[in-house]
């Protein structure tokens, strides 16, 4: 009996092929063919799965984010896992900042997207910015719900504040990848924005603005 394929499977491995390429050595690196190698495919098998390099490149960037998902999931499903809006806020901040491997690449590769999508029209015909709207909206999600439980002021406009959390997450993201931060000082800046926004103590002092960032 001939061995049944598991296609959802081999997707996975293609993108994450695509992935380690891309973090590897850059997005514009990423090609067909670079991809099938890495992954030790055919070309013609990974052409079987996507028609397109942009149809690739939008498989893996979906699959990029279903990891990030997942490993947020995991964090609140733990038995430590935090049970009020705030931790869980605090939860997502320490998945989105790059500060171990897995969060490292995901922000690497993604920002990589962001900047490409901007001037690629075959790679901005896909539907890029649903990954983040998504995220805005779990984040809108939270924010009411916290709002509604008296965590946080009842004059705030939950929509907006999602938008303000996301966009300050990526823009620390992006300093510690370009080495303006530590991790640890991006992850202060953040906690330091949710003790605003939550009227909680202000964390300790940051680390050291000065202290060489840790890649």
């Amino acid at each position: 009996m001939p061995k049944r394929v598991d296609h959802a499977q081999r997707r996975a491995h293609i993108a994450d092929a695509l992935v380690r390429v891309a973090a590897r050595d850059g997005l514009h690196a990423v090609t067909m063919r670079a991809v099938a190698a890495e992954a030790g495919m055919s070309l013609n098998l990974v052409q079987y799965y996507f028609d397109t390099k942009a149809q690739l490149m939008h498989a893996a960037l979906q699959h990029l984010e279903r990891q990030s998902h997942e490993r947020w999931s995991a964090r609140l499903e733990s038995p430590d896992g935090p049970g009020s809006a705030r931790a869980c806020l605090e939860a997502l901040v320490d998945e989105t900042l790059p500060v171990d491997a897995d969060s490292h690449t995901f922000r690497l590769v993604w920002t990589s997207y962001a900047v490409l999508a901007m001037t690629d029209p075959e790679l901005a015909e896909q539907p890029f910015v649903e990954g983040p709207n998504r995220l805005e909206r779990q984040l809108t999600d939270i924010l009411a719900t916290a709002r509604a439980a008296g965590e946080i002021e009842a004059h705030l406009d939950a929509s907006a504040e999602a938008a303000r959390l996301l966009s300050l997450s990526h823009g620390v993201g992006v300093s510690v990848l370009v080495g303006q931060r530590s991790a640890e000082q991006a992850r202060y800046v953040m906690r330091y924005h949710l003790s605003r926004l939550f009227n909680d103590p202000i964390p300790p002092e940051a680390p050291d603005r000065h202290t060489t960032a840790v890649s």
